[in-house]
C-alpha cells in the first residue's frame, strides 16, 4: 500500500470508531520518486544505532490521556507516555504527537476522537514510569480533573496541558502522526507556579 493509501486507511479507520476526522475530502501529497534498492546499496542504519544517536536529542515528557469512550466504560480512561509531542501550527493552532502503530492504547484515543497533552514537571519522573508500562491500571492513585473541552484526564501537578481533537491521522513508517486541534490549554504559570519541565537525554530523566 502507498502513502496515500496508508493515509486514507488511517482516516477511514478513524470514521469507522466514530472519532471526527478533518473536515472536506483529504488530499493526498504528492507521491514521492521510488527505485528500488540495489544489493550494492549501503543497507538501511542499525535500528539499536538509529536509537543511541537519536537519543543525543534532549526532549521534553509528556502523558497523552483521552476521556472514556461512554459513561461507565469499564476500560476507563486512557493515556500512555509521549516523548514524541510538538507544536505545528499557529493559524489555525494544531499540535502534534507519534505513536506505535502497535500501541493498543491508540485506538482507545482514535475512538474518543480527543485527547490532553499533560506536558510533565521535572518532579513527575515516576508518574511517567507508571504511563510507560502496558497493561496495567495506569491511573490508579493518579489525581487529575477533566479537562475543560474533551473531558481528557488532567493530570494534577503538570507543567502544561493541550485540550485537543483528533485534526487529522497520518503514517510515519512503524508509528502514526496524530495531529490534534487545540480546544484549551493551560501552564502552571497561570497560577503564579513555575514548574521547570521534565527532560529526557540519552535514555534517562535528566536532573
Amino acid at each position: 500500500m502507498g502513502h496515500a493509501g496508508m493515509a486514507a486507511a488511517a482516516v477511514r479507520y478513524l470514521r469507522s470508531a466514530g472519532a471526527p476526522t478533518v473536515a472536506g475530502p483529504v488530499e493526498a501529497l504528492p507521491r514521492p520518486d521510488l527505485r528500488a534498492v540495489g544489493e550494492d546499496e549501503r543497507a538501511p542504519v542499525d535500528p539499536a544505532r538509529f536509537r543511541r544517536v537519536l537519543g543525543h536529542f534532549a526532549t521534553g515528557v509528556t502523558v497523552v490521556t483521552a476521556p472514556a469512550v461512554a459513561a461507565g466504560d469499564p476500560a476507563g480512561p486512557a493515556g500512555f507516555a509521549c516523548q514524541s509531542f510538538a507544536s505545528l501550527s499557529l493559524d489555525p493552532p494544531l499540535v502534534c504527537f507519534m505513536v506505535g502503530r502497535t500501541s493498543t492504547t491508540w485506538p482507545r484515543i482514535a475512538r474518543a476522537g480527543a485527547f490532553c497533552v499533560n506536558v510533565l514537571g521535572a518532579h513527575q519522573g515516576e508518574l511517567c514510569r507508571g504511563f510507560a508500562v502496558s497493561g496495567a491500571d495506569k491511573f490508579a492513585g493518579v489525581v487529575y480533573d477533566a479537562a475543560p473541552v474533551s473531558g481528557s484526564p488532567r493530570l494534577a501537578g503538570a507543567a502544561a496541558w493541550i485540550d485537543c481533537a483528533v485534526h487529522a491521522v497520518h503514517t510515519g513508517g512503524d508509528h502514526l502522526i496524530v495531529v490534534g486541534r487545540v480546544d484549551a490549554l493551560g501552564a502552571s504559570d497561570d497560577e503564579g507556579a513555575d514548574v521547570p519541565p521534565l527532560l529526557f537525554h540519552r535514555g534517562r530523566f535528566l536532573t
